[in-house]
């Protein structure tokens, strides 16, 4: 049976040799879509190990001599740039990863894109704070992206025993701290929802694609003796048959585009190629596991069949769908919302409750789907006024599961986009960093590791005289704590952050010179301190606040003079608010790629999915519609009878979709983080307008098929 399923499928004539193309064609597209997905994750886990090596955890033992390490981050132009500090204590200490040999003091390596910038930019913005001779570059083994920005510096035992966060090594690239598992569980949950189910349901449909058609020519077998698991083994084989070419296909698609697909920055940097690799298991899951569905598919398509030889002709109405269906989409509402004042204190808590309650609404959606369907159906058939609405609301009502089956990928698909677009512009609009060119940009502060006794005058002479810099401020620790834990003499508080209270000489301030996610005020008064100007100088410093007109020469050329006077100080560099923010700023940015890389492809798989089982249905039911015309319902009735079966259904779906998207969004962003949602913006609304109008196009394109399918000729030959 297995070779005569293989003949029925390449040689059954052009309909078959076509269902055939057609079928092995989507499932490469979702096959090589499902590659990517899991490439992806892989590539995401190799990036953060790498990023996590730059931390790694003191180790002793062994007969290695220890390397002293000291890991510090800096910035540049808003971007962060990770600083590594190694000391070799004897010739058998281990190097690190990346570099052949151990920089010495006044030696250096730094990343491609470092040297990129080091050689673009003058040295009083960048190159001075790493003196020294260049050694070469660092290799791929110790980057997490060709885009970060690294470089490890050499210096004595006794330099770097001092730096903050100084430690001793006697092995590197196996003390890497362990990932949270909570990383890798989220991003494979927004895939999973966002991405898989729509890539499923594609590939579902496909294989289901002239289903009836295929109804009728195995019931005619089982008319001459054909038995049931002869039937069942041949629909497998010919399903099977299509998957393979499909699947193979999907793998080619996947490696021609691997190099694409690594330029896209999901994590906010980009990977490499290497690190879009599949392991075996990946493998295995998509080589066996989607032949293997499309053969389930199509045995349960042909349930009917199984029943009796005369199971297709003897068809009746479905039973309709309950209001059951509706429990899941409940009680994934009801864990986000019992999220709220219930949020779990650790992140694999916090994971076990946001991932299934999102799963749930997901799940339950394509479960009510047809039930909601039905309602709309039966609402439209009672206010309808034309032949062309009843006929459609009448079949719709009647058979809402195939109704539904042609958007179910659109429902998710919305739903996903507005889980993510509302998250984003939530916490945008609550966490995002200070605008450029705001006073607060351009203030720059710093924070010390162990706060010096005083300040040299040639420091502020220094900074004071770079062009853009308005004010140089010692802040010193306030050893009587009152609202604020620093103090500045009132003579020395520039007027663009505020003035004393009046008769004070001595105010109580924030260490930056602004209240924390505040910009800076001339009009905010600072109240008075119970320190005495003379006592002031005695107190220790606490931060060195320049103020500038946030022109990039004038930060850069303030954060090279401080890191250079200071360089054992600081564990993060000189700052300004954007810089602090940085990186959840590029995190957030890789977020906003990933979730519009599963929007446009969630969209663009949902629209294939309603092309297929558009025309799948026209081909189906071009007797019926033969029938129709003969009995004089015009070509344009007709069309209107398709486009409403899909198209009221499709606006319909997608109102609720984007509803329950937003609450979804709303319940996690109260349970997790606090906020309020946010409205999202214009750009929301176009990718749904755009999105739905693809759609509605695709919808007309298979129109003119009709009238060559609904002629006499096929009401005579069926």
């Amino acid at each position: 049976m297995i070779g005569f399923g293989l003949r029925l499928a390449v040689a059954g004539g052009r309909e078959a040799l076509t269902r055939l193309v057609i079928i092995a064609a989507a499932v490469a597209v979702g096959a090589g879509l499902l590659l990517a997905t899991l490439a992806g994750v892989n590539a995401v886990n190799a990036q953060l190990t790498r990023y996590a090596s730059l931390y790694p955890h003191a180790s002793t033992g062994g007969n290695a001599d220890p390397l002293w390490w000291s890991t510090r981050e800096d910035y540049f132009h808003g971007k962060q740039i990770i600083r590594i500090d190694v000391a070799a204590t004897g010739p058998n200490a281990p190097t690190p990863i990346g570099i052949p040999t151990t920089p010495g003091p006044g030696e250096y390596y730094a990343s491609p894109s470092l040297q990129k910038l080091l050689a673009a930019n003058p040295a009083d913005q960048l190159g001075d704070r790493y003196p020294g001779h260049d050694l070469g570059t660092i290799g791929p083994a110790a980057l997490a992206s060709p885009d970060a920005l690294l470089v490890i510096v050499g210096g004595t035992t006794d330099e770097i025993a001092k730096l903050p966060r100084a430690k001793q090594l006697t092995s590197v690239g196996d003390n890497t701290p362990g990932l949270p598992e909570t990383t890798v569980d989220l991003i494979m949950g927004v895939i999973a929802g966002g991405l898989l189910f729509p890539v499923l349901i594609f590939i579902g449909t496909a294989t289901r694609l002239n289903a009836a058609r295929r109804e009728q020519r195995f019931a005619a077998m089982r008319l001459v003796g054909a038995t049931p698991k002869q039937i069942s083994m041949v629909a497998a084989v010919e399903a099977a048959a299509a998957a393979v070419a499909g699947t193979a296909l999907g793998f080619i698609l996947f490696f021609a585009f691997r190099g694409s697909l690594a330029q896209i920055p999901f994590t906010g940097m980009r990977f490499f190629t290497s690190d879009m690799s599949l392991g075996v298991l990946d493998v295995l899951l998509v080589a066996l596991g989607v032949p293997a569905g499309a053969a389930v598919a199509a045995q349960i398509s042909l349930r009917r069949v199984r029943i009796s030889p005369l199971g297709v002709t003897r068809r009746v109405t479905p039973r309709p769908p309950r209001a059951y269906r509706v429990i899941p989409l409940v009680l994934g509402v009801a864990v986000l919302a019992f999220a709220i004042g219930h949020r779990p204190e650790t992140s694999d808590g916090q994971t076990a409750v946001f991932l299934p309650g999102l799963l749930l609404i997901m799940a339950g959606l394509v479960l009510a789907g047809p039930w909601l369907t039905m309602v709309g159906a039966r609402v439209m058939a009672r206010r309808a006024s034309r032949p062309a609405t009843l006929i459609a609301a009448r079949r719709l009502a009647d058979n809402p599961k195939a109704g539904f089956r042609a958007i179910s990928g659109i429902m998710l698909a919305l739903f996903v986009t507005s889980v993510a677009v509302g998250v984003i512009t939530t916490i945008v609009a609550n966490r995002g960093p200070a605008p450029i060119g705001s006073t607060g940009a351009g203030t720059m502060s710093t924070v010390f590791t162990e706060n010096p006794p005083s300040v040299p005058d040639t420091v502020l002479t220094d900074l004071r005289a770079i062009p853009g810099v308005r004010s140089a401020t010692v802040v010193r620790e306030n050893p009587v704590r009152g609202s604020d834990g620093w103090v500045v003499a009132c003579t020395d508080l520039p007027a663009a952050y505020g003035r004393c209270a009046d008769g004070a000489t001595v105010a109580e301030v924030p260490m930056s010179l602004m209240p924390f996610e505040q910009p800076a005020s001339s009009t905010r008064v600072w109240p008075a301190a119970s320190v005495t100007v003379g006592d002031l100088q005695r107190l220790p410093v606490a931060s060195i606040v320049v103020g500038t007109d946030a022109s990039v020469a004038a930060l850069e050329r303030a954060r090279t003079v401080l890191e250079v006077a200071y360089p054992t100080e600081f564990w993060v560099a000189p700052n300004v608010p954007g810089d602090f923010e940085s990186d959840f700023a590029n995190t957030l940015r890789g977020w906003k790629q990933l979730a519009n890389v599963i929007i446009i492809a969630s969209l663009a798989l949902a629209g294939c999915s309603l092309a297929v089982t558009v025309v799948g249905g026209l081909t189906e039911r071009r007797r019926p519609f033969s029938l129709l015309r003969l009995s004089g319902a015009s070509l344009h009735v007709l069309r209107r009878v398709v486009a409403l079966e899909s198209a009221v259904p499709m606006l319909a779906v997608a109102v609720v979709a984007i509803g329950m998207g937003l609450l979804a969004a709303q319940l996690f962003l109260k349970a997790q983080m606090g906020y309020t949602l946010t409205a999202p913006g214009v750009g929301f609304y176009a990718i749904v307008v755009i999105g739905l109008a693809a759609c509605l196009g695709i919808i007309a394109s298979t129109l003119p098929l009709l009238e060559r399918i609904t002629g006499p000729e096929t009401a005579r030959s069926e």
